[in-house]
């Protein structure tokens, strides 16, 4: 009990003591063109039928709904390009 208990402390510790990093991914995601560099959050779809395509390390989530809500109709791996015509936004952290 003692250890687990000192474990926990310690790991408190630690994540006050370290402070967090804002993480972006690297490299650019392309929005039907519109290319963000380092991107992070939430972009919204403004036309159909539309593209995404990643640049970046991270995935992408296209979203049907906007403001990166309702389900997820795909997700969008580094290298890859999505077409759709009915996505309204998109999400990479």
């Amino acid at each position: 009990m003692a250890v687990t208990l000192g474990a926990l402390l310690a790991a408190a510790t630690l994540s006050v003591a370290v402070p967090g990093s804002a993480y972006a991914a690297e490299g650019v995601l392309i929005i039907n063109g519109d290319a963000h560099e380092n991107p992070s959050g939430c972009y919204g779809v403004e036309w159909f039928p539309s593209s995404v395509t990643n640049h970046t390390d991270a995935i992408a989530e296209v979203h049907a709904g906007p403001g990166c809500g309702g389900p997820v109709e795909w997700l969008v791996h580094p290298g890859e390009t999505y077409y759709t015509e009915t996505a309204q936004s998109v999400f990479i952290l």
